[in-house]
């Protein structure tokens, strides 16, 4: 896959979907557990930013989701479930820390650490409208992001929506641990490569100059599974 960077983090090696032979095939089995487990954000330490509004906030990527309509959202890297809180009846969360999938269950969300959902009754192929993957794919190698879009694609219906967000310049030197700068050309690039449309790209919150210095912007990618 173009965009390839040396990474530290484990390989993935998804369990049982194939390979997309066409841009309309469906991908069949389940996620590989490694997948969610190599995203696992990297802890932030050291001292903080003099400005306090510089500081990424705990974003609910709601606006984000409502631009590719209402439904069952599969949100990959859930974390306590901020976004998550806000989507429709039957959203699931999945998460490679336990103790945010503790809080979101505190919270009367549904949500699974990687094995758990591959075990549980909601991995069902098709059974989603949409998936978000937010703030995750910067921290994977191009193995570990195909695998991972392959996988959980599955589980998304045809035409249903994908939202991939990840952070700009500042959000991205602040973050700790392997990571890469992730921008629209290579989402654009492991979209296309996991068979999607992509429909549009855009800043969040405040347009793209703005990212040099907000670590709370990011870039986001919307495309949809084909029918």
């Amino acid at each position: 896959m173009p965009g390839r960077t040396d990474s530290p983090a484990a390989p993935v090696a998804p369990s049982a979907p194939a390979a997309r032979s066409a841009p309309g095939a469906r991908p069949a089995g389940p996620p590989a557990a490694d997948a969610v487990r190599a995203a696992a954000p990297p802890t932030r330490s050291g001292p903080r930013p003099l400005l306090p509004w510089l500081r990424p906030p705990r974003i609910p990527y709601r606006r984000q989701l409502r631009r590719i309509g209402s439904g069952r959202v599969l949100d990959i890297g859930c974390g306590s479930g901020d976004t998550l809180a806000g989507c429709a009846p039957g959203s699931v969360g999945v998460d490679h820390d336990p103790h945010s999938v503790d809080i979101c269950r505190a919270r009367g969300l549904t949500a699974y650490t990687a094995d758990a959902f591959l075990a549980g009754p909601h991995a069902r192929p098709g059974s989603f409208d949409a998936l978000l993957s937010a703030q995750v794919l910067q921290h994977l190698d191009d193995e570990q992001v195909e695998g991972l879009l392959r996988a959980y694609l599955a589980y998304v219906r045809p035409g249903g929506g994908v939202v991939l967000i990840t952070p700009q310049e500042a959000g991205h030197r602040s973050a700790q641990g392997p990571g890469r700068f992730t921008d629209f050309a290579l989402l654009r690039v492991f979209a296309e490569s996991a068979g999607l449309a992509v429909r549009r790209t855009y800043s969040c919150p405040l347009p793209r100059p703005a990212g040099r210095l907000l670590e709370a912007n990011a870039f986001v990618l919307v495309g949809q599974v084909p029918e």
